[in-house]
């Protein structure tokens, strides 16, 4: 008999330590039919000596059994991610952020598929749920709105829980899961926030794998932020990100520019462009 795989769930936090906790200790007593045995906790300070570290790495050493606090600044923003992929000791891994609910079940759910799919490497993924705990969205489809590529969807798929999973273009990366050996790796010239989705799920693709929704591994996510955002968060890093990811996967950016273009002056696009092109071309020189 096959021995059961463990998951690693791992967090990247960074002064959120209530969104932290509240998150830890709901995946804690809401999921003990996921084997707490089967289950490692890894929590990533990406503001080490910030107001919530102590906080933080007091929760996960002194009352979680299963959990590990590391703490780093070397990589900040979405590409932080990698780290929680280099640093897992288990093949499966399921990242989330800092603030986000699993309905029960969830991660039961997601076992379940690995168990029974033992050598899938594809990014599998979970419907949204929204505030009201009624509407959802499976996936996004490849469209500009508000600021990003991408605008939420759903397909009637969803909305049966014990339903098979289904080929999604992309979703919000709040909550995705693969084997450890089948993460790509973001960019290493990403940073700061943004042009992560479709990036990611266009990488897997290219190798040859799939981006799936998983109807019962669904996930509430905490998008208000009444005391402000901590971290950086600028359209130039997310312009930035968005052409370095398309250039790499060889797909075009002129929509990027002619999007962006009406949200910010045509100067400072252009600025970002130009910025990437100098540093495309110093990476050519050296090779």
């Amino acid at each position: 008999m096959r021995t059961p795989e463990k998951l690693t769930i791992g967090m990247a936090v960074y002064e959120d330590y209530d969104g932290l906790y509240f998150t830890l200790q709901a995946l804690r007593y809401y999921h003990q039919d996921a084997d707490p045995q089967r289950i490692e906790y890894l929590i990533l300070d990406n503001c080490p000596g910030g107001a919530h570290s102590e906080c933080t790495k007091n929760l996960v050493e002194k009352h979680i059994w299963n959990g590990r606090y590391i703490n780093t600044d070397k990589i900040k923003g979405t590409a932080v991610r990698d780290l929680l992929f280099e640093e897992a000791k288990t093949d499966l891994v399921m990242c989330m952020d800092s603030h986000v609910l699993v309905e029960p079940g969830g991660i039961r759910a997601l076992l379940d598929f690995y168990d029974n799919n033992p050598d899938s490497d594809d990014l599998i993924q979970g419907p949204l749920v929204y505030d009201n705990i009624y509407n959802m969205s499976t996936h996004m489809e490849p469209e500009w709105l508000n600021g990003l590529y991408g605008n939420w969807a759903c397909d009637e798929r969803g909305a049966d829980k014990l339903g098979e999973p289904f080929d999604i273009p992309a979703q919000g990366l709040g909550l995705f899961s693969c084997r450890k050996r089948a993460w790509p790796g973001f960019n290493k010239r990403f940073s700061g926030f943004g042009g992560e989705e479709f990036y990611i799920h266009e990488k897997f693709r290219q190798q040859g794998k799939r981006t799936l929704c998983l109807p019962a591994l669904r996930w509430v996510h905490r998008f208000e932020r009444p005391n402000g955002i901590k971290y950086r968060l600028v359209w130039e890093d997310r312009i930035r990100n968005y052409l370095i990811g398309r250039k790499e996967l060889g797909l075009p950016i002129q929509d990027v520019l002619d999007y962006f273009e009406t949200v910010l002056d045509k100067e400072k696009v252009d600025g970002v462009l130009k910025a990437v092109e100098h540093e495309d071309s110093m990476l050519t020189s050296k090779e």
